[in-house]
């Protein structure tokens, strides 16, 4: 989801106007307004919140959506579409007041807004491969797989402005979920008059700071202040207009030239030889964040179907190599759970275990019955730092294992429904933290056919401890089951952790008030321009 000059004059007619205008001469000149100019790297698949998977979707759908609640320039979780709420003394059953405020079309929030959106992002039917975020709700788990109601779900809308929320277990961190896009409301009215609804500016109806004025796919992307929003008071930006360039060197000449106020993450990627060597701190920015850049193995297809040849390639990689030379203010990763929230002291195998690995990979080929390994391929979403790092473990691959990798890039949303399908062998892959807790990394592994699996693995062990994490209320015997369970998945090596994420990016000193929290996402509500 992260990272990476050129000077290319066409690339800035991309960019959308961003002047203010001015009254006629003799008159006073009006307020300058208040544009923020960024780039990302890829067009957003969708911005409709129960369907969204993937960081610049979320991004914009955070903009122009809001839940029940928003984390606020703390860090700390505080109400937003809910102006109250109560929690019942077992923990399990939540009551929430729905503050008075408007969709930007002008109809009224309500709790049966909220009850809609959370029953239809859990039915089979919409296929949102984010349902799973929705399974702490009673019943929800149940009607996702097709074994129960839209009736037995845990969300009831007793009036427009009471919504009440009943848990399977306690959830410390229900409220952070809440916050999350998967629970947004969405208008009813709207989505089920035009099912292409989240496509088009037009009719894209939201709750949030912002709402689109002009999408035009691939090439820029504008938002505007909603006035409509109940909180509009605090937004202090008029517009956010973005670009839309895969190039990071392009992007980086943009920033120089002063025709973007920021460049790099949480959207695209400062160039990593750049990031290696610049000097200006005022502008340079860089900060750790949970989440975790990994590579997925295709455990259905010939030859990563057999777990020792998956570890043969994961023990192989050297990853302090790689975050040396190419990925300043990065870890090397030696387990998938991120430092943040880790549930084990140390990583689970040994770094550029090279002897190991050959060992591994003669032992799981007898295994497999084979005697020579298939082509393989390393697949990635297009973008100049993910081809970097591909083309290094090719390159380690090659020398330690003597394996010979083909690389192939696929832009970004053709990438994504691939891996879905499963039509890769290796996928580049990464996950950014949707609330502040182990499991929300461990959970993707826990289904074959979970929403973010994609590796055709599951382990009924695994299962099972993640099944007893959710029961235990001891925080210390917790971490300890969840412990148990990552154990086993760098075991079975469904998947190859590279490196735990650091985020950098370039920032004008005129940009204030942008809050980058410590799961990677960026809230543009509280931006401001400074003259």
């Amino acid at each position: 989801m992260k990272k990476n000059v050129v000077a290319v004059a066409g690339a800035m007619l991309i960019l959308g106007g961003s002047l203010a205008g001015y009254a006629d001469a003799g008159q006073a000149a009006e307020p300058k307004a208040k544009v923020l100019r960024m780039n990302m790297h890829s067009n957003p698949p969708t911005v409709d919140p129960g369907i969204a998977e993937d960081s610049t979707s979320g991004t914009i759908s955070r903009a122009i959506f809001e839940g029940l609640t928003r984390l606020g320039k703390d860090g700390k979780v505080h109400v937003a579409a809910a102006e109250s709420y109560t929690v019942s003394a077992d923990g399990k059953t939540y009551t929430f007041k729905i503050r008075p405020a408007k969709w930007s079309n002008g109809d009224p929030v309500t709790a049966y807004d909220f009850e809609y959106a959370w029953k239809r992002a859990l039915s089979p039917k919409t296929a949102s491969n984010y349902a799973y975020q929705l399974y702490y709700l009673k019943g929800a788990e149940a009607y996702n797989k097709g074994t129960g109601t839209a009736s037995d779900v845990g969300v009831k809308a007793v009036d427009a402005k009471t919504l009440v929320v009943e848990l399977t277990n306690p959830t410390p961190f229900f409220t952070e979920l809440t916050a999350f896009y998967t629970y947004y409301p969405v208008n009813k009215k709207v989505v089920e008059a035009d099912k292409e609804w989240a496509s088009n500016p037009k009719t894209i109806v939201g709750n949030g700071p912002f709402q689109i004025e002009t999408w035009k796919p691939k090439h820029q992307l504008v938002l505007t202040k909603n006035q409509n929003y109940w909180d509009k008071q605090n937004v202090k930006l008029d517009k956010i207009d973005f670009s839309m360039i895969d190039d990071g060197y392009i992007e980086l000449e943009m920033f120089r030239n002063g025709d973007l106020d920021w460049a790099g993450a949480p959207l695209s990627e400062v160039p990593m030889d750049f990031e290696l060597s610049w000097k200006s701190p005022a502008l340079f920015h860089t900060q750790a964040i949970a989440g975790t850049y990994f590579y997925r193995f295709n455990t259905e297809q010939a030859p990563f179907h057999n777990a020792k040849i998956r570890k043969a390639f994961a023990y192989a990689l050297d990853r302090q190599a790689l975050v040396e030379t190419m990925l300043a203010n990065h870890l090397p990763a030696t387990g998938f759970v991120p430092p943040s929230m880790a549930v084990a002291s140390g990583g689970y195998f040994t770094d550029n275990h090279t002897e190991e690995a050959k060992k591994l990979l003669q032992e799981g080929m007898k295994e497999a019955g084979i005697a020579k390994l298939p082509p393989i391929t390393v697949s990635y979403n297009t973008s100049m730092g993910h081809k970097a790092i591909a083309e290094e473990i090719r390159d380690q691959w090659k020398k330690k294992l003597g394996v010979d990798v083909k690389l192939e890039n696929k832009e970004w949303k053709v990438y994504i429904e691939d891996v879905h399908q499963g039509k890769y062998q290796i996928a580049r892959a990464g996950w950014l933290a949707d609330f502040n807790d182990p499991i929300n990394f461990l959970e993707m592994f826990k289904d074959k056919n979970g929403g973010n699996n994609d590796t055709g693995w599951e382990h009924p062990k695994y299962k099972e401890l993640l099944n007893q994490s959710a029961l235990e209320q001891d925080p210390e015997k917790r971490k300890a089951i969840l412990a148990k369970a990552e154990q086993i998945l760098m075991d079975e090596m469904p998947i190859m952790p590279i490196y735990y994420y650091a985020q950098s990016w370039l920032q004008s000193e005129k940009v204030d008030g942008a809050i980058l929290d410590g799961l990677g996402m960026i809230d543009f509500k509280y931006v401001d321009i400074k003259p």
